[in-house]
């Protein structure tokens, strides 16, 4: 929503570092029962829950970029689950210490074998599945998964860890995520909505790069490691936290590790490329449709920001730009000049490295795997995901009879890749352009205005009586928002909407 003068996140971090006492508790921290909490429901009096810590809001309601209804969605109670349901990557630690009112007062349970397991000597010596009875960290329900397992072998110079996902179809390297930093190896598989994760400190330093190998028709992984001394291992090394846990993914928490930026190139006057490194230690690759997370810490304060990996550029024949491999993330970033965090990214110098998250996202490629039509309705920088989604369509969904893209831009100075999209036009008969402008010049001969339900209603026309279509949508959330609410009134299911959302 829009905000107040002096209401932006960097006048929200000078008052959080003024010294003021934003708890009203002069410094205290207090325990907080589930009675007391429930008295502070009001937006003059707003105290939220989140993973069992309190925070007076009240003085956040109007610095909340979502408005202060949302808020008040979680008054009083613990908003947890609604906070991960709308941007559980946001640091809320760091954005609200200053509200801190303390901790929930827990109330008495019943101790039971499952949670009050603790660590056995199998943790001293680490070699395959932990027991069955046997967790971890008591954080978690259920630790040892049921599908998955490993091992590991060894030869005199390789150490090559496997792991049986026991999935057999949807199992390739994109649901496979490696990082090796400081001796200790971390593995995370997706499969469907879940995740199994190893997480290991390594009982000797191994070198830098990594081989991933994948089985998918077995559904097994293989991570191949190079010792850096030719030694034999007796164990593989020892658990850490989270080892061996099979849980939703979205349960997992992020994951970070830091990027070197390598080129930076512009594509309008207000939006650049960014071509980031991988460390060489990382296997990350980003599915169609998903996004990562970059952080950063600005005056003091961790800022969380989403963005969609894209390709180097449209080309005709959809095959993937070198530059775009499994060692970078290109991102397109439209920088703010009076905002917090992309005049941050944009200052990076060539070299500098910052925080690259784990993918994240709702899309399935088995949306589209039989689709025969395709609508994508984009507004600025939600053009993002459409670039791999065109890509990934195009190329290898053979049902597919017709691509359209409405593009929503103010200018024509602001239409991103619009001669490479023009081009794709001419070469390829599937796939058509349309460009929409707000703010359009007078010699502009192109349709213009904002979204609307008579502009879609001319625009998304099935290919044939009954084809099987999807629509998806990304632009700001107001776009966004008026866009599904327009669809869905000109007769279209949830089914065959997507909207894309961080």
């Amino acid at each position: 929503v829009p905000l107040k003068p002096g209401r932006s996140l960097m006048d929200w971090i000078r008052l959080t570092k003024s010294g003021k006492d934003l708890t009203g508790l002069k410094g205290r921290l207090i325990e907080v029962s589930e009675e007391e909490l429930a008295k502070h429901n009001k937006k003059d009096d707003c105290w939220i829950c989140i993973r069992g810590l309190v925070y007076n809001v009240t003085p956040y309601m109007e610095y909340h970029p979502g408005g202060e209804d949302e808020l008040m969605k979680a008054a009083g109670t613990d908003g947890t689950d609604l906070f991960d349901q709308v941007h559980r990557w946001v640091n809320y630690e760091s954005m609200l210490k200053e509200c801190l009112v303390g901790r929930m007062a827990l109330k008495p349970v019943a101790a039971t074998s499952e949670t009050c397991c603790t660590l056995p000597e199998e943790k001293k010596a680490l070699n395959g599945m932990l027991p069955k009875n046997k967790v971890l960290d008591d954080t978690f329900k259920d630790l040892t998964p049921r599908f998955c397992s490993y091992d590991w072998f060894q030869t005199d110079c390789l150490v090559t860890v496997v792991i049986y996902t026991k999935q057999k179809k949807g199992m390739n390297s994109e649901m496979v995520i490696v990082d090796h930093q400081d001796g200790r190896l971390r593995v995370d598989s997706i499969l469907r909505d879940y995740s199994y994760l190893l997480h290991i400190e390594l009982s000797y330093e191994v070198q830098e790069d990594i081989t991933v190998r994948i089985a998918e028709k077995v559904g097994k992984v293989e991570i191949v490691l190079k010792k850096k001394n030719n030694l034999p291992w007796s164990k593989l090394g020892q658990p850490l936290e989270c080892h061996n846990s099979f849980i939703k993914y979205t349960d997992r928490g992020l994951y970070y590790r830091k990027c070197k930026l390598v080129s930076k190139t512009e594509v309008t006057h207000d939006t650049k490329l960014f071509c980031l490194m991988l460390p060489q230690s990382t296997h990350l690759q980003v599915p169609v449709g998903q996004h990562i997370y970059l952080r950063k810490i600005i005056a003091g304060t961790e800022i969380v920001k989403p963005y969609t990996p894209v390709s180097c550029s449209l080309k005709s024949d959809f095959k993937e730009p070198f530059c775009h491999d499994s060692t970078h993330l290109i991102l397109m970033v439209k920088i703010y000049p009076n905002g917090l965090f992309t005049p941050e990214l944009d200052h990076l110098q060539i070299g500098d490295y910052i925080s690259v998250s784990n993918s994240e996202g709702s899309f399935k490629k088995s949306q589209v795997q039989t689709l025969e039509d395709l609508f994508l309705l984009a507004a600025g920088t939600g053009f993002t995901p459409m670039i791999k989604l065109l890509n990934y369509v195009l190329t290898n969904v053979c049902t597919v009879r017709i691509v359209k893209l409405m593009f929503f831009n103010k200018t024509e100075d602001d239409i991103l890749w619009r001669n490479q999209l023009e081009q794709l036009a001419l070469k390829d008969k599937r796939f058509e352009v349309q460009f929409i402008l707000s703010e359009p010049r007078k010699e502009w001969t192109g349709k213009q205005g904002k979204i609307s339900s008579s502009l879609l209603s001319e625009f998304v026309k099935r290919s044939k009586k009954d084809s099987k279509l999807l629509i998806c949508v990304c632009g700001p959330t107001p776009f966004t928002e008026q866009g599904i609410q327009f669809l869905q009134d000109l007769g279209y299911s949830k089914e065959e909407i997507h909207s894309f959302t961080a």
